[in-house]
């Protein structure tokens, strides 16, 4: 039954959000890590701490403090069991982080039965379905010895940390789905699987409980299982969306087109159609219209539940990069009679808004034109795309204009370290004079010429070239493949007056002077620095495991009351560790530095931390050489 009209304007509350490059989304639910009342009772295997240390170097040299917020599984005792949540759920979709002790083991079971692996998998080059991120397999002891586990799914690739970092994981689960007589009719599927940044699954089938799964028997509904009994792991802001089953959808679709140039949507409205058609999906189907058209589609919008909805719209003929002067189409959407979404030329052809709905069927309107095409935006597309309350972010009508497939034309370094010249995003802008080094050991940076910064670091394959080198290369964006750590992408080296002097944002005495191939076929980079003379260098180090950067700096004319130092690293917290070691960020990376000197740790202005090493010259020449461990 369709709602009254006068009913949806009481309980429409709506507020509109800005356009950003992140999709926008609804809020999660978390479990709370202050307790353990959203778990069911388990052994005393199971604790929370306010903070863990596993050294990256020895298995049980693990330590906790007290507190609460991370849930750490100690094997110390004699207790190793499981936890479940309270919660249960069928489709479901999940982020958590976790942190690996060195040659640990553990997983989580989706519905208590498919488990994705927890393991220490750093520097694995093959992964097997034994790695960290595989699907683990299924298990049947009446196959012959050597075929007994089966259907297990290695990572696509291996993009695991350090023992001692935090990793995540986003899982995208569908569940089982079965007929009115409790019979299977489709089986479980990871619809996606990311582990720090990376795709690692995509689309896989599970066709029953994999080894060691609390249940051998699959339902619609079950809870999340952590494993106890194998090793010591720690896990940390678990979130979900939980989903059911009955979609968002649109019935009842009538377009209206109309021909010609436009400068408003409200011109419709004193304009008669030049055609009138049912339509099936949200697109301008009108015949022969590709340029100088406008449309109003009308039809019925379905909400299965009440609650907070996300709506998002995308004229694909308004390019994201735009001349705003220039207006090639425009758009607004209205629920009810209610305008929820405009689109104009300057937004990029997109725009956001959530909405507070009741459960019901309401009227549906949108309206849109096109004044010309932009060879670099040639779809024709109309997307809606809506989230709610037990409903996954969902595009209701696909695209039906789909242009050419591409294939992903990749750049790999197998043998020997392989550059690459080309434009990089660092922090959502464009730096445009970089190079980027892949190593053979899958330890990966990217550094700014033009301005001496040191962009990037990531782990796994090298860069994906497609847009730069498919078709005209609009954007000449290099894009690398593994999981990638943005650096804070301030110059390494400055002139300092002391330890507290202010790290510039830039320096106006660099020089980039090129760079040198060194015999193993890495670049040497070269500049100035005022009167000083640099070269820096990078290398990969323990089978790919780290990244060492060094510099030898010759001084020149000694600036009055200044020194040269190296800002090895910044970010929200920096910890010296028990090991020697210094974590970054949160347990983001590790640095290790050679030797007994002290770095400095300091706080900035913005109540960041800084790591900072003086360049001390002896004979006219200073070094300091580092390394990045992920």
């Amino acid at each position: 039954m369709q709602r009254p009209l006068c009913c949806l304007l009481l309980c429409l509350l709506f507020y509109a959000v800005s356009v950003s490059a992140q999709k926008p989304e609804l809020p999660y639910t978390t479990i709370n890590f202050q307790n353990l009342n959203d778990f069911k009772p388990t052994g005393s295997n199971w604790k929370l701490a306010g903070d863990v240390f596993y050294d990256l170097n020895k298995s049980g040299g693990g330590s906790v403090k007290s507190g609460t917020g991370i849930l750490v599984n100690d094997l110390s005792g004699k207790s190793k069991d499981h936890l479940f949540t309270k919660m249960e759920h069928g489709d479901i979709e999940l982020e958590l982080d976790f942190m690996m002790e060195k040659g640990s083991n553990s997983g989580i079971y989706l519905q208590g039965r498919y488990e994705i692996q927890l393991f220490d998998s750093w520097g694995v080059k093959v992964p097997t379905p034994a790695d960290c991120g595989s699907i683990y397999e299924r298990w049947d002891e009446s196959r012959p010895e050597g075929r007994k586990g089966y259907e297990g799914h290695p990572p696509a690739q291996n993009v695991s940390k350090a023992p001692g970092l935090w990793q995540h994981y986003k899982i995208v689960f569908r569940a089982p789905r079965f007929n009115e007589k409790g019979e299977k009719i489709a089986n479980a599927r990871f619809v996606k699987v990311i582990q720090n940044g990376v795709t690692i699954h995509e689309n896989i089938e599970v066709t029953g409980p994999t080894r060691s799964a609390a249940f051998q028997d699959e339902k619609p509904m079950g809870p999340l299982m952590l494993q106890g009994d194998h090793g010591p792991v720690a896990i940390r802001t678990i979130k979900y969306k939980a989903y059911a089953i009955e979609p968002v959808a649109l019935t009842k679709l009538q377009l209206s087109a109309y021909d010609g140039k436009f400068k408003s949507v409200d011109e419709l409205a004193s304009l008669t159609p030049k055609r009138e058609m049912p339509i099936d999906v949200l697109a301008h189907l009108a015949p022969g219209s590709k340029d100088n058209f406008a449309g109003k589609i009308t039809g019925t919008i379905h909400i299965p539940r009440s609650g907070e909805y996300l709506l998002n719209l995308n004229l694909r003929w308004i390019p994201a990069e735009v001349n705003p002067n220039v207006r090639n189409g425009a758009g607004e959407l209205k629920i009810a009679g209610k305008k929820l979404l405009t689109i104009n030329t300057e937004d990029g052809g997109t725009a956001s808004t959530k909405v507070n709905l009741e459960a019901g069927d309401y009227p549906l309107e949108l309206s849109y034109y096109k004044n010309f095409g932009l060879w670099y935006a040639r779809s024709n597309d109309i997307l809606l795309s809506v989230e709610g309350p037990g409903f996954q972010y969902t595009t209701l009508n696909q695209i039906i204009r789909a242009e050419d497939p591409v294939s992903e034309i990749s750049l790999l370094a197998k043998s020997e370290p392989v550059m690459q010249r080309g434009f990089v995003n660092h922090h959502g802008l464009k730096h445009t004079h970089t190079i980027s080094v892949g190593e053979p050991g899958d330890a990966n940076y990217t550094v700014d010429l033009a301005k001496g910064e040191f962009l990037q670091i990531w782990r796994g394959d090298f860069l994906e070239t497609t847009p730069m080198w498919h078709g005209r290369g609009e954007t000449q964006l290099s894009v690398p493949l593994g999981s990638v750590i943005e650096l804070s992408g301030k110059p390494s080296l400055a002139w300092l007056a002391d330890k507290n002097a202010a790290w510039p944002d830039s320096s106006a005495t660099y020089t980039n002077l090129g760079y040198d191939i060194d015999k193993s076929g890495r670049p040497v980079f070269k500049y100035t620095l005022g009167t000083a003379n640099v070269r820096e260098s990078f290398a990969s180090t323990d089978e790919g495991r780290k990244l060492s950067h060094s510099f030898t700096v010759t001084p020149g004319t000694t600036v009055t009351g200044q020194g040269i130092w190296c800002r090895i690293a910044s970010g929200s917290d920096i910890t010296e560790l028990p090991n020697g070691m210094y974590a970054i960020n949160d347990k983001q990376y590790f640095i290790e530095l050679p030797g007994k000197e002290k770095p400095v740790i300091r706080t900035t202005a913005a109540n960041t931390k800084e790591l900072l090493m003086p360049i001390n010259a002896t004979n006219n020449t200073g070094t300091v050489t580092y390394s990045i461990v992920w």
